[in-house]
């Protein structure tokens, strides 16, 4: 996935969720942040950011920030985009694909990508992946009692004869592999291993980045 009209900036201060204060072209500007998660690691004064600038002149936040170098290593933070680039990467997961659709509402979960095969109908949630630490990948970031629910929903899938996976799309290159973040949320990470044993698929991709574009790059290990 490309983005374009993409702009150097400083990061300066998070003021909330949703919002961010960065110098863009030596002037300060309100920003809207595409991720809702922590990123305290991240979102360091200081450091170097990109952002996409929006082609409509009306809105409150002229950008949006999309990404951060932290150290050698850029990491691209938009949340939003996850969805997209793993729907791009599909037709290189699975072979034979007769039937696409993002955005599939099953049991009391929406997952975010269904499709079927020649032989299987397939559910697949997908989780963006921004923390590092020494070269791993964690997830999440803080507590999401909404990724629990999936990991269930995805299980009950697998009993009524679906192939269902759980997708963590690391948005940053040069990791060594992907664990759940047992400190952060200790009963996600347990519920994960559950939905590995009763046959919901774990995969782990990382991605090349740049300030320009996000696409999945190679499988990393997972440890669980």
């Amino acid at each position: 996935m490309k983005y374009s009209n993409v702009a150097k900036g400083t990061f300066i201060s998070r003021l909330n969720r949703f919002i961010a204060n960065c110098e863009i072209n030596g002037e300060s500007q309100i920003c809207h942040v595409k991720n809702t998660g922590r990123c305290k690691e991240l979102f360091v004064e200081g450091a170097t950011v990109y952002l996409q600038k929006s082609d409509n002149p009306k809105r409150k936040t002229l950008y949006d920030l999309i990404a951060v170098q932290k150290g050698d290593r850029l990491i691209n933070i938009d949340s939003q985009i996850v969805n997209s680039v793993a729907l791009e990467y599909m037709p290189a997961l699975f072979d034979d694909i007769s039937l696409i659709k993002p955005e599939c509402k099953y049991g009391n979960s929406r997952f975010d990508i269904y499709l079927e095969t020649k032989n299987d109908k397939i559910f697949i949630e997908c989780k963006g992946v921004t923390l590092e630490k020494d070269g791993v990948a964690r997830f999440p970031d803080a507590p999401t009692e909404r990724g629990v629910k999936h990991l269930k929903e995805l299980q009950k899938a697998i009993a009524e004869g679906y192939k269902a996976f759980v997708l963590f799309v690391i948005q940053m290159d040069n990791i060594s592999h992907f664990e759940p973040n047992k400190e952060t949320h200790p009963e996600f990470a347990e519920e994960l291993k559950n939905a590995q044993k009763n046959g919901v698929t774990v995969l782990a991709y990382n991605c090349t980045v740049t300030p320009e574009e996000i696409k999945i790059q190679n499988k990393v290990k997972v440890v669980l």
